[in-house]
C-alpha cells in the first residue's frame, strides 16, 4: 500500500508502508535513529553518509531491529553534493517507486570565541547547517512534487533560539537553517510538501563536539542544571519527533521548529569556555576575550 505522508494513517498496516525516506547523515547516532524509527513504521530507508562502514552498521542495525521485511540501503558520498544527492534520490525512489520522506541531519560547528576563528571556518559552519539543507530539499523536492508531495525535517539546534557565547558560527547557522525551514515550507506548500525542523539540546551521539562534552562529568553537570526536566538528550527522543513530523500524524505542520531539549530553552545556555580553552589554549581564548585577534 502507498501511503501519502500527508495523508490520515491507513486503514491496516504499518502508517509508513510503501514510502521511502531518505535521511542524510544516515551513519550519525541521530541519523541512524531517524532510520530506525522510521523503519519500525513501514518506511524503506535510505541512509547518505561519507563512510561506508559506518553505513553498513546503521543499515544492518535497521535489518536486525525490524527482521526480514525491513528494507534498507545506503549510498555513500557528502550530502552537500549536488551529485551525491541526485544519485540518493534515484536510489531512494528505487526501493518503493515512491520518495516521501527526507530527513536532512547534516550539521555541525566550531566551538571557539569569535575573534578565534577565521572566515573560512565562519564559512564553512554555515555551509554544513544551512546548504546541507538547501541541497538535500532542491535535490528531493522534483521526486516529491512528481508523487503529489511529501515530508522534509531538518535537524536543527537550541542553539537556533539560544545565546550560545563560543559558539557564534553555529548559532548562526542553526538559526539561518530555521528561517530556510520556514520559507521553504511557505514556498512549497502547495506541492503537497511540508518542511519543517528539530531542535535537540545536548544529545549523547558520536560526533566530535557531543563526545568531548560528554567526557566532562561537570560540564554534563551544568547543561542538566539548566534542564528542567534533568538529563541528557537521547537520539531516541529525537527520533520521536522527527518521526512525528515526517508521517501522516502530522498532516496539517509545516513550517515549524519543534524544540526537543529537556526545557534548556526556558532558561540558559551553560558557558563552552572550558571547552574553547582545552582546544585553543589559554592564551588564544585570553587574548579574544581582551578584545584582541590571537596570533
Amino acid at each position: 500500500m502507498t501511503v501519502s505522508p500527508l495523508s490520515g494513517p491507513p486503514l491496516s498496516g504499518p502508517p509508513l508502508s510503501g514510502v521511502a525516506a531518505l535521511v542524510t547523515g544516515g551513519a550519525g547516532g541521530l541519523g541512524s535513529a531517524c532510520a530506525l524509527a522510521l523503519a519500525r513504521d513501514g518506511a524503506a530507508v535510505l541512509l547518505v553518509g561519507r563512510t561506508e562502514e559506518a553505513l553498513r552498521r546503521a543499515v544492518q542495525e535497521v535489518r536486525d531491529d525490524v527482521g526480514g521485511e525491513a528494507v534498507a540501503e545506503y549510498v555513500v558520498g557528502d550530502a552537500t553534493d549536488p551529485g551525491v544527492m541526485r544519485q540518493a534520490v534515484a536510489a531512494a525512489e528505487a526501493l518503493t517507486g515512491r520518495l516521501g520522506i527526507c530527513v536532512a541531519t547534516v550539521g555541525g560547528g566550531t566551538i571557539a570565541p569569535l575573534l578565534c576563528m577565521d572566515e573560512d571556518q565562519f564559512a564553512e559552519d554555515l555551509r554544513r547547517n544551512v546548504v546541507g539543507a538547501f541541497t538535500a530539499i532542491k535535490q528531493c523536492v522534483p521526486a516529491m512534487a512528481a508523487a503529489g508531495g511529501g515530508s522534509i525535517v531538518c535537524i536543527s539546534s537550541d542553539a537556533a533560539t539560544m545565546t550560545w557565547p563560543f559558539m557564534g558560527s553555529y548559532c548562526a547557522g542553526k538559526a539561518g537553517l530555521d528561517a530556510f525551514v520556514r520559507v521553504a515550507a511557505d514556498e512549497l506548500g502547495a506541492l503537497g510538501i511540508r518542511v519543517n525542523a528539530v531542535r535537540p539540546g545536548l544529545t549523547r551521539t558520536n560526533s566530535n563536539n557531543v563526545s568531548m562534552l560528554f567526557t566532562d562529568p561537570e560540564l554534563v553537570a551544568a547543561f542538566i542544571e539548566q534542564k528542567p526536566l534533568g538529563r541528557t538528550g537521547t537520539p531516541e527522543d529525537i527520533a520521536a519527533g522527527v518521526r512525528y513530523l515526517a508521517g501522516p500524524e502530522s498532516a496539517w505542520v509545516t513550517g515549524q521548529s519543534l524544540a526537543i531539549e529537556g526545557g534548556n530553552e526556558l532558561r540558559r545556555a551553560p558557558s563552552l569556555e572550558k571547552v574553547a580553552r582545552i582546544r585553543l589554549g589559554d592564551e588564544a581564548v585570553d587574548a579574544a576575550l581582551a578584545g584582541r585577534i590571537p596570533e
